[in-house]
């Protein structure tokens, strides 16, 4: 190679770089990435109930439907950060309060209208295996997912690691024809499986409850009060996830065509509120039932108490009587009686070894020890 080649080659290699570095002074920014965010779970376009091939980019996808009829899209997001909710929330045109309810965590179970867009927040429940319980055993895993429903969109926000919805997304798509009333049925079924997750968490707090409640009547009342505790704790967090669902869900089945569900889907919910009502009075029973688990057990404790200051006192004036005799002997009087005799000694013993066992004898007949 001539040294002009290389000159001209070095030339355009500084030309290329002075033109991005112009790029950037001028205010140019470097072309978006078209793939998706690692918090993207799963993207897809459905039309007429079916999910077409391929995995889009959800503006790509946004894009197509907005073209099409009977087409919607379906974006699935884990954990995002604000950087992914906010490009999220310009491609599908939600205002600014919804994208920071998306991004917080905690929320209550509610259902909210913003403009056009409906917001939809419901709480997971996941039951945590455990060898036996302790004072500080994870019995139940909450977390929240938010669905957000446009025309033409849904969107499905999960934090925390119970309630994936992996699944729930192959069901549904197996049921084409209940898939086809659009953005809603994707409520429907993230409903339908956070309920039915709720019955199977509460099969399981069920039998806790049975070992508990075993464990406190039993004879040797093995039962650790602090064990108690924290279950009556975790059964209370998971009732706050159950409980304050039934008025959003009495919402939506009130609601007309335009701010809810289609009458098509109507139906389905009425079935998702008639578990949730199932699942809430197990809930509620068991929170019941722990109540007076604890009480029982309290009482339980203070009978042993009890029981544990009679015998101490029945000891106590056991050794009082040694203790007096002993003092009464120890005084320095002239005048005691058989101070002379040569067994006086062992007398008084015989005395104090008489007295202790007479009150030990009544203490064990009357049940004080």
């Amino acid at each position: 190679m001539d040294e002009g080649a290389v000159g001209d080659r070095a030339g355009g290699g500084v030309r290329a770089l002075a033109r991005r570095l112009l790029g950037r002074v001028e205010g140019d920014s470097p072309a978006p990435r078209r793939s998706n965010p690692d918090a993207v779970v799963d993207c897809a376009v459905y039309v007429n109930g079916r999910r077409e091939p391929g995995r889009p980019h959800y503006a790509d996808a946004y894009t197509r439907v907005r073209r099409g009829r009977d087409a919607f899209v379906w974006l699935g997001l884990h954990d995002p950060g604000p950087a992914v909710l906010a490009a999220v929330g310009r491609t599908f045109g939600l205002d600014e309060l919804t994208v920071e309810q998306a991004l917080a965590d905690g929320h209550r179970p509610t259902v909210q209208r913003h403009g056009s867009v409906t917001l939809l927040v419901l709480r997971t429940a996941g039951y945590v295996e455990h060898d036996e319980l302790t004072d500080t055993s994870e019995v139940i895993d909450t977390g929240d997912v938010m669905v957000l429903l446009g025309d033409r969109f849904a969107i499905t926000v999960r934090h925390g690691a119970a309630g994936a919805l992996r699944s729930v997304r192959a069901d549904i798509e197996r049921r084409p024809a209940l898939l086809a009333a659009g953005p809603w049925a994707v409520a429907y079924a993230v409903c339908a499986r956070m309920v039915d997750s709720y019955l199977e968490v509460a099969g399981h707090v069920e039998r806790d409850l049975e070992r508990v409640e075993e464990a406190v009547f039993a004879r040797d009342r093995s039962a650790d009060i602090q064990h108690i505790y924290q279950l009556k704790r975790e059964v209370v967090e998971f009732k706050r996830a159950v409980l304050p669902l039934q008025a959003p869900m009495r919402t939506l089945l009130d609601a007309d065509g335009a701010d809810g569900p289609p009458r098509t889907l109507h139906r389905w919910f009425v079935d998702v509120d008639g578990r949730l009502s199932r699942a809430v009075d197990r809930v509620a029973a068991y929170d019941d039932l722990l109540t007076s688990i604890v009480q029982s057990r309290l009482a339980q404790l203070g009978v042993e108490q009890n029981n544990d200051m009679r015998k101490i006192a029945a000891w106590a004036a056991i050794a009082a009587t040694q203790t007096g005799i002993a003092g009464v002997y120890g005084m320095n009087f002239d005048h005691m009686p058989e101070l002379a005799w040569r067994y006086g000694y062992a007398g008084a013993l015989t005395l104090m070894a008489v007295a202790a066992l007479a009150l030990y004898r009544l203490f064990r007949r009357s049940g004080w020890l």
